[in-house]
């Protein structure tokens, strides 16, 4: 039977809210069923740290359901079941609750603006997002692990770090979200997780200006800044235009930065990743301040929690571990230095534990992952001076002004930075100087030792880079995207903490009322939630929505009808669609639906899985055939494993299509779309 709809995407505003709703509901109940299991350890911050632990704790035990092929939903039961505990024993009180009031306001005010940003420009479109939600809604589609390559049939993720997709797919399976709205619900997730451990780690480390660290959220480089002023890119390799916002600074590399990564959009594992790095920020920066106090069920539950965030960044964002486990262990040795002279040995806990029990908790990830890593290699093309300060600039130079003191009490350390200039590399030169004199300090501090490991990654940056895929010219492009975003979330939340200090010694600052202090915040937050629709996105098709597949009734309304059935079959299926390289419109249906293609965009493919067994030219080839020669049409169909075969226009354009008699069923026709059924 052929189903003819004219129906498209786009969902009821209703039910979007009703979407929103839900999703905060069980965002919501994680966290309050885990606050009161941290008030012993972490007091004032139980309620603000278990915003992204309960969310952590959700991952993995869901993690585990689907490797174990149980419901999703039932990761939610040891939630349930700690809040009725909680619950029995009276462990809410309104008093209590109402003191913890402006952390829950926090992440609502961040949440909902981060959503309103994306309400103005909801689009599933353009850069990364037809990968970002290809493989969102291949988890919600069928959660199992390791989950399903939309783009490869019969692969699977094991060749990427998955855990973000598995994470907000998961979340919007309990809440009952379709991926298209959670794709849109996602970024605001993960900036209000970030939002409150950087409002955590100012209220742990500063009296006043507490909400400083907030600023490395939002705070633009200097590149785009100047482009705002002048209309001109910084780097003339790139057009005057500011399409991209500064982050094409450094010659032939990405130079993303939060605001931007939030504002452009993409549901990229760089970007999920910044609440869990973040957080376990807060966490070495509580276990450094706190350690001596904590008893040992609080060292426990501390060092539980890092692990359990150490060991996600693996399945997160690769990169993001390879920066951060040194940290943990720094951290770990200076425990362990302070103790040396006492009886306290839980220090060496911290050194010796974490590290294994994080691999531990995800270790079958391990067992199934089958990617390619790349060697290490020395830069010989450095980055161009004042490119590297147009993207790094405002952080070396308030490292720089608070460190004036320790300058001039020893000039000589300057000498330092010979050895890297004098050979060309002068990037890396301009941040030693910050390096070496925070290391030097005689009272230095948590906040330092962090400010100097981001100096130390752009250093190491400027020296060396990891070996992949992407060809000659862009031979570092990888190496610098992935490492700036973690540097600059070290040097923003350590360097806005030592301004935050040292303007609380050397300024006056007027003490706001309650009420000076309310209309203030009124107006902030005014001005952000109207921004989003003052500064109209250039590659918003359909505002004013958050389902990120509405714009296909304008743009593509014959796809926009078959993608809404195909979304709605909840067998499991494999489909055939054209193929026309990378970043193109051709992967959009199994990019929509979450059902495998035999391959979506091939480039992607190549730099996960390689080509030894030859399939980069092979599988393009077949799917040419499949759609011009009617005797290879169900052979090579039955070969993928292939049931669905699509026919738009994109296919009509790319192929002569030549469809065989017999062998095919067709389900669904409109709008010149055909979708059919392998016999």
């Amino acid at each position: 039977m052929t189903a003819d709809s004219k129906g498209g995407n786009r969902l009821p505003a209703e039910q979007q809210a009703f979407c929103v709703i839900s999703w905060l509901v069980v965002l919501t109940l994680l966290q309050l069923s885990l606050y009161p299991s941290l008030k012993k350890t972490f007091g004032q911050f139980a309620f603000p740290a278990a915003f992204p632990a309960s969310v952590l704790l959700f991952t993995i035990l869901s993690w585990y359901c689907g490797l174990v092929r149980l419901p999703i939903h039932l990761a939610l039961l040891p939630f349930l079941a700690l809040m009725a505990y909680h619950l029995y024993h009276r462990d809410y009180s309104p008093e209590e609750l109402k003191s913890v009031w402006h952390w829950e306001a926090l992440f609502l005010i961040a949440f909902f603006f981060m959503l309103d940003i994306r309400f103005a420009n909801p689009t599933i479109s353009y850069a990364e997002k037809f990968m970002d939600h290809g493989f969102l809604a291949s988890v919600i589609r069928e959660p199992v692990v390791p989950p399903l390559d939309p783009w490869f049939s019969g692969g699977f993720l094991n060749v990427y770090y998955y855990l973000g997709y598995w994470m907000l797919g998961c979340l919007a399976i309990v809440s009952g979200v379709p991926s298209t709205i959670a794709f849109n619900l996602s970024l605001p997730t993960i900036f209000a997780l970030s939002a409150i451990s950087l409002y955590a780690i100012g209220t742990l480390l500063l009296d006043r200006l507490r909400w400083l660290p907030l600023v490395t959220l939002v705070m633009p480089n200097p590149a785009l800044i100047y482009q705002i002023i002048t209309g001109k890119a910084v780097n003339p390799a790139y057009d005057s235009s500011l399409s991209w916002l500064g982050t094409r600074t450094i010659t032939n590399t990405i130079n993303e930065y939060p605001l931007f990564s939030f504002v452009w959009g993409d549901v990229h594992a760089h970007v999920v990743s910044i609440f869990n790095q973040v957080f376990l920020l807060f966490l070495l920066i509580y276990a450094y301040k706190r350690w001596e106090t904590l008893e040992r069920a609080g060292k426990c539950w501390t060092m539980v929690l890092v692990a359990i965030s150490l060991g996600s960044m693996p399945l997160f964002n690769t990169w993001d571990v390879l920066l951060y486990a040194p940290l943990v262990v720094i951290t770990a040795f200076l425990l362990i230095w302070r103790h040396r002279s006492s009886s306290d040995r839980s220090a060496w806990a911290f050194l010796l534990v974490i590290p294994p029990v994080s691999i531990l908790c995800y270790l079958p990830f391990y067992l199934q992952l089958k990617t390619h890593t790349g060697a290490i290699a020395l830069v010989r093309t450095p980055s161009d001076p004042l490119q590297f300060l147009w993207v790094n600039g405002i952080f070396i130079a308030l490292l720089l002004a608070l460190l004036v003191p320790e300058i001039r009490k020893k000039p000589w350390l300057l000498l330092v930075c010979l050895p890297f200039a004098l050979p060309g590399y002068v990037a890396a030169a301009i941040a030693v100087i910050p390096f070496v004199y925070l290391v030097a300090k005689a009272d230095r501090d948590i906040p330092g030792i962090i400010a100097a490991f981001g100096l130390a990654i752009l250093i190491a940056c400027e020296l060396v880079y990891m070996k992949d895929n992407m060809g000659e010219t862009f031979f570092r492009m990888n190496t610098v995207f992935k490492c700036y975003l973690p540097a600059w979330l070290m040097l923003g939340t350590a360097s806005f903490v030592m301004a935050g200090r040292w303007c609380a010694v050397s300024l006056r600052l007027p003490e706001f009322s309650r009420t000076g202090t309310a209309i203030l915040t009124v107006v902030t937050i005014t001005i952000l939630f109207i921004l989003p629709f003052v500064i109209v996105a250039p590659v918003s098709y359909a505002p004013g929505t958050l389902d990120g597949l509405a714009y296909l009734e304008i743009q593509n309304p014959a796809d926009a009808g078959a993608i809404a059935f195909l979304r709605s079959l909840d067998s499991r299926e494999i489909l055939v669609e054209a193929e026309k390289g990378d970043y193109s419109y051709y992967s959009r249906v199994s990019s929509f639906t979450g059902i495998p293609s035999i391959v979506g965009q091939p480039f992607h493919e190549f730099m996960w899985r390689g080509n030894d067994d030859g399939w980069y030219s092979e599988r393009p080839a077949d799917i040419r055939a499949i759609y011009e020669q009617p005797e290879m049409t169900v052979p090579l169909m039955k070969k993928y494993n292939a049931t669905l075969l699509y026919v738009g226009t994109p296919e009509r354009e790319r192929y002569v299509v030549a469809l065989p008699a017999d062998g095919l069923t067709k389900i669904y026709s409109s709008r010149g779309t055909d979708i059919y059924r392998l016999v």
